[in-house]
């Protein structure tokens, strides 16, 4: 992610998330220049922080930007020092330990940082210190600004202020990219993010079918089989993500209880000889899947919807989804990642 783009991206926001690998935070400092109790002036900046991840790494990669630096007034604006301190401050499991390298200087003066302009700050996580047969560890980065005038000058508070950054997150998981090789390096890092599967309900899309039968789940769900007065399918926002699973059984048994509809609600012959497959939705990869209510007690009954489309265009959704669980690293059988489903017309 270039410094443009996280400019744009932010906007009026303080944080940018461009994918699972990209992502961008910033903060504008004003600051209101006393002496002896006068104001004679004021200085401003801004600092934009780029966190990126090259594919399958470890090694995040945060590059911090000064930009749009001046001031007015008779003031010694550039002998300000400014002190930007970032570090992990939080670690699940606490026992995790991190390599820091990269050319934060820590502290410079308002002047020194307008002309060198960026800094690097790279963080990384060996791999056998995390939790769980995931290897996961997960972490809040948190950068410190701190601002301190020339003597005797004072300045209008905050001094110190903590920015905010899309949490990271390590693991090595066997079954995504990354998983063998050199014991340290293995799995690779993401920033922690509900990130969104798109699919297209355009003419012509490959996937066409399936995406109107899930924005139908979304928009009418009591429109959609089998029918349940309470029915509101999960995946349409962050607080009520999917969560993937790999457990074949459970795989299986989420397909079985979606044909099971299909049959009751369009007949045996509902494949119109071939033709056509039974589409599911929350998806049979899924902890949410229609067989939910049989490994969880909380579970409603019926909370998804099955519908037959056009076989060909569930072979591409499911590689579509194959590739987007590959592309995100996303993990299974945990509740500690979601995604979102998004549909676009």
């Amino acid at each position: 992610m270039t410094l443009d783009e996280c400019r744009k991206g932010i906007g009026n926001g303080t944080v940018y998330v461009k994918s699972r690998f990209a992502v961008c935070t910033g903060n504008s400092f004003i600051q209101t220049w006393k002496i002896r109790g006068r104001v004679k002036g004021q200085s401003a900046f801004n600092i934009r922080v780029v966190g990126t991840i090259a594919k399958n790494s470890r090694k995040i990669d945060y590059k911090y930007h000064f930009s749009e630096m001046g001031y007015g007034g008779r003031i010694p604006a550039k002998a300000l020092k400014i002190t930007v301190k970032p570090k992990v401050t939080q670690s699940w499991p606490s026992g995790a330990r991190y390599t820091y390298s990269g050319t934060m200087p820590g502290t410079k003066t308002f002047e020194e940082a307008r002309r060198k302009k960026a800094f690097t700050h790279t963080v990384t996580a060996k791999a056998g210190q995390g939790s769980g047969r995931l290897d996961s560890i997960f972490a809040v980065y948190q950068p410190t600004v701190t601002l301190k005038p020339p003597t005797p000058w004072t300045l209008a508070p905050p001094l110190s202020m903590k920015m905010t950054m899309s949490a990271p997150r390590w693991e090595a998981a066997s079954y995504l990219a990354n998983s063998t090789g050199n014991p340290e390096r293995r799995g690779a890092a993401t920033f922690s993010y509900t990130v969104p599967l798109t699919y297209s309900a355009k003419d012509g899309a490959a996937e066409q079918q399936v995406a109107k039968h899930i924005r139908q789940a979304f928009l009418n769900p009591q429109d959609t089989k089998p029918y349940m007065s309470r029915k509101k399918v999960p995946g349409q926002k962050p607080s009520a993500p999917l969560h993937r699973t790999r457990d074949t059984g459970r795989n299986e048994a989420n397909g079985r209880a979606a044909i099971a509809q299909c049959k009751r609600h369009w007949g045996p012959n509902y494949t119109e000889g071939g033709k056509k497959e039974c589409d599911e939705y929350p998806f049979r990869s899924t902890l949410e899947g229609a067989a939910e209510p049989d490994y969880d007690g909380d579970a409603i009954k019926f909370n998804f919807s099955s519908k037959p489309v056009l076989k060909e265009h569930n072979r591409d959704a499911g590689l579509l989804l194959k590739g987007f669980y590959a592309k995100n690293r996303m993990l299974a059988d945990t509740e500690d990642d979601g995604f979102i489903v998004k549909i676009t017309s």
